[in-house]
């Protein structure tokens, strides 16, 4: 359909919404932009995508299984070079809360590069560099 224009903003349910909200402001370095604190959510930007942050709800916490779960498998945020791409893992790796899946490396045989880690509120998330 060539009426569609690309995803407006990503909803996720997180297990810490405190938590995801400082990763996001404070380790990727975005702005919140408003939030619902009956819910509660927060919104988050880099001023080119915009992500929605849920609290979950009950005591429900059991980890993310891509291979079981219905839904998000991930998602990917694009980094503008392979040097950027190091810094922010540099930045993340011991952010409190941060799991790291794998450092970067080759995505396949290359040239992209890209590493997977779960953010605090246990969303997997890759960030990834492509040259071409």
């Amino acid at each position: 359909m060539t009426d569609l224009q690309g995803i407006d903003h990503l909803g996720l349910t997180v297990s810490d919404l405190q938590a995801s909200l400082g990763f996001f402001t404070d380790a990727l370095g975005w702005e919140q932009t408003g939030g619902n604190p009956s819910y509660p959510a927060a919104y988050v930007t880099n001023g080119q995508a915009r992500i929605t942050l849920w609290q979950q709800k009950g005591d429900h916490r059991r980890g993310f299984d891509r291979h079981t779960n219905v839904g998000l498998h991930h998602f990917a945020l694009r980094v503008a070079s392979q040097e950027a791409l190091d810094r922010l893992f540099e930045r993340v790796q011991d952010w409190p809360g941060v799991e790291v899946e794998f450092a970067p490396e080759f995505s396949g045989t290359g040239p992209k590069v890209h590493f997977m880690i779960s953010e605090p509120g246990g969303t997997r998330m890759e960030f990834s560099y492509d040259p071409r």
